[in-house]
């Protein structure tokens, strides 16, 4: 994944102010904005102008950012290629619970993969609490978000995991620390990705008087060796021998819930997908598992196995695998 430079894209320094951000942010958005603008590749320079600004407009991401941007340059440093780890925006705390319906929307990968994907912060607000002297409630602590990742077999059978939180806390000076934290948490069976779970009062303190925020975990999944998600159905490449593929076979094929037998119906090519109904990701209704087949030549490695292809050759004289002679 490319490293995209923020700082660069609204021509600022890695020192400015959060007032010269938000000047040079609005100096380009009226420069590159699609219907004043004549510049070239419009459209794509503001949408990378408008990231750069919301990523780093906030001082909580921005904090996220720079602590990216510093292994990044570590590594620049090195002579070494920037290769986030797999798990770079887990963990990272943020204010506000996010709107699911927000998320994604102009955003790269990139962005989505250190910030999750984030809406509008929510402040505290009134909720409970004794009125205080001057007849106004204390407020209640702000919400918190943050995204992190489970393994595929965790959506099966649900499991305990101690998850590590950072969360960037600003003095009255406005310096930016990480402040960490462990928490269990159980999760349940059945979540699906994209899902949030909400932990009551684990957000941000309130004020007295009043409850703490809660705390919404953004469910992703880490990458599997042999399964693909796609939505609530799970794919994977199931190897089969030629023979297998032209007779038909009874082939074992392991799900997340167990192996079971597949039938491979007689004169199946490559390519083919078979489904295995319910057994993708749980749920009501649940996934289904779809098994791509891919067929696997063996070796001719021996004489037995080279005489074998010449009586496949011979077998099947006039059989012309490709289209046409190229001239």
């Amino acid at each position: 994944m490319e490293f995209k430079d923020y700082y660069a894209v609204l021509g600022v320094d890695r020192k400015a102010s959060q007032a010269a951000i938000k000047h040079a942010y609005r100096k380009l958005a009226r420069k590159y904005h699609p219907d004043v603008s004549k510049e070239p590749d419009t459209e794509s320079r503001f949408k990378q102008v408008a990231e750069a600004h919301e990523a780093l407009i906030d001082p909580e991401r921005r904090a996220a950012y720079d602590d990216l941007s510093r292994r990044h340059a570590d590594a620049k440093a090195r002579g070494q290629p920037f290769e986030p780890p797999p798990d770079w925006g887990d963990g990272f705390e943020f204010s506000g619970a996010g709107d699911p319906s927000y998320g994604g929307a102009d955003h790269s990968d990139f962005f989505e993969g250190l910030f999750g994907r984030t809406g509008r912060p929510s402040r505290g607000r009134p909720r409970g609490g004794r009125a205080t002297a001057a007849g106004a409630r204390p407020l209640q602590g702000a919400d918190h978000h943050a995204r992190i990742e489970i393994a595929l077999e965790d959506l099966f059978s649900g499991a305990g995991r101690t998850i590590s939180l950072s969360h960037p806390e600003f003095d009255a000076q406005g310096h930016v620390s990480l402040r960490s934290r462990q928490l269990e948490v159980n999760i349940p069976a059945g979540l699906r990705p994209g899902q949030r779970m909400r932990l009551v009062g684990q957000g941000e303190p309130g004020e007295p008087g009043a409850a703490a925020g809660d705390l919404f975990l953004e469910i992703e999944l880490k990458a599997h060796p042999r399964y693909r998600v796609d939505g609530a159905d799970l794919w994977l490449d199931l190897l089969v021998a030629p023979w297998e593929a032209a007779l038909g076979a009874r082939v074992a094929v392991a799900t997340p819930q167990g192996e079971v037998d597949l039938s491979v119906p007689a004169g199946s090519m490559p390519g083919r997908k078979l489904r295995l109904r319910g057994r993708g990701l749980p749920g009501t209704p649940p996934g289904d598992l779809y098994a791509h087949l891919r067929v696997v030549l063996p070796p001719a490695d021996t004489d037995a196995a080279r005489q074998a292809y010449a009586a496949l050759a011979r077998a099947f004289p006039t059989f012309q695998a490709r289209p046409g002679k190229v001239a």
